[in-house]
């Protein structure tokens, strides 16, 4: 039994091979000397020297982990101190934090999934998202990407039905920005509730960064939830879901994925609350990142390559196939530069492409070199 099942694995792991589906760890040092555009670290706050240093004195207080779940020992004044700033700064009645943007996803998609629930999901969905839907138990229709005009036929071919549409606001692979507004116009003409997720906005998009959504004229409106990762702009770890307090409330009360995880660490939470302090005042930081993302559009397509238009700090280059897009990133991992290789199953289109993402943190140098090694590298 014990040799048939790894035998199972072995045959698996060499059609992934063939497919050019192989994933790799590949552990860093602490003085990694590559140039990121790869990580999430969009305005280069990970090692910011007041979060650092807020992380430290929240360490040295609490110690290395939260020791239990939030409803046992794991709430400090550090998660509560950072849900009350997300809150304000989010535009929402209140904040629930996460030990991951992974599971606010879950737990915000079953949350508003209750039993006869319609969930309409974009195609282009992050796989949190779609792991929410699937495992919501409710009937999920699969609508056409960003497209409120798709997500209106859904509805209207269930009419009366509760139902909630889900989206990004930036989508995670290609950096294309949501039609929020209009989605939003479509679910409130219907009744249903929209769900956004902002993890690739927040920080970026939006006044003093508060997102996507508040970028399109919604935060606080009583039928749009937002959920977003602190592990993206806010260079740190956890998740969070905002919205009315009877979500919030609903959450604690019911939320597997909230009620049965360990808390995120108070030092994480800490340094992620002096993190949000620091994005909210940091227009320079995201105007560095606008002109990073026009420029790398304008020297990659100049070179014949095909770009995603971003419209934050994400965007794609196509590549030819999967094992062409594993040589280019590994080409460019040779030569001092980290890039993001997409493949299928992560790539929702079935095509495979180098994700780029850029980081306010990167000297202006290394940045320009970065472009060049790209284009070097290409196939």
């Amino acid at each position: 039994m014990v040799a048939s099942w790894l035998t199972a694995l072995e045959r698996l792991a060499h059609a992934r091979e063939k497919a050019g589906l192989t994933r790799a760890l590949r552990p860093r040092s602490a003085d990694d000397p590559v140039v990121d555009l790869a990580g999430n670290d969009y305005l280069g706050l990970a090692v910011h020297p007041a979060v650092v240093a807020s992380a430290g004195r929240a360490l040295v207080a609490y110690g290395l982990g939260a020791t239990g779940s939030r409803l046992v020992r794991g709430s400090t004044d550090a998660h509560a101190g950072l849900e009350r700033d997300l809150a304000d700064w989010l535009g929402t009645e209140s904040a629930l934090v996460f030990s991951s943007g992974y599971l606010a996803n879950l737990g915000a998609v079953r949350a508003l999934a209750q039993y006869g629930t319609l969930v309409v999901s974009d195609r282009y969905n992050h796989a949190s998202l779609i792991d929410g839907c699937r495992t919501s138990g409710t009937e999920v229709v699969v609508a056409p990407h960003a497209d409120p005009v798709g997500v209106a036929e859904i509805l209207d071919g269930h009419p009366g039905r509760p139902a909630v549409v889900v989206t990004e606001s930036i989508f995670s692979v290609d950096g294309d920005l949501a039609p929020l507004a209009a989605l939003h116009e479509v679910t409130t003409a219907r009744g249903a509730l929209l769900l956004v997720d902002d993890a690739h906005a927040v920080g970026i998009l939006g006044p003093q960064g508060a997102g996507g959504v508040a970028a399109a004229g919604l935060a606080g409106a009583p039928d749009v939830v937002v959920t977003a990762t602190m592990s993206k702009s806010l260079g740190g770890a956890g998740g969070v879901v905002a919205g009315p307090q009877q979500l919030v409330r609903h959450l604690v009360d019911t939320g597997r994925t909230f009620i049965y995880d360990t808390a995120l660490p108070p030092a994480v939470a800490a340094g992620v609350h002096e993190a949000l302090r620091v994005a909210r005042a940091a227009d320079d930081r995201r105007a560095l990142l606008r002109s990073r993302a026009a420029l790398t559009m304008s020297r990659l397509s100049a070179a014949g390559l095909r770009v995603s238009d971003p419209a934050a700090a994400v965007l794609s280059v196509w590549a030819p196939g999967p094992e062409a897009a594993l040589t280019w990133a590994a080409d460019c991992r040779d030569r001092g530069v980290a890039v993001g290789c997409f493949r299928p199953p992560s790539t929702p289109d079935g095509s495979s492409r180098l994700r780029l993402t850029l980081n306010a943190g990167v000297s202006a140098e290394d940045f320009e070199r970065a472009l060049d090694v790209i284009v070097e590298c290409a196939p």
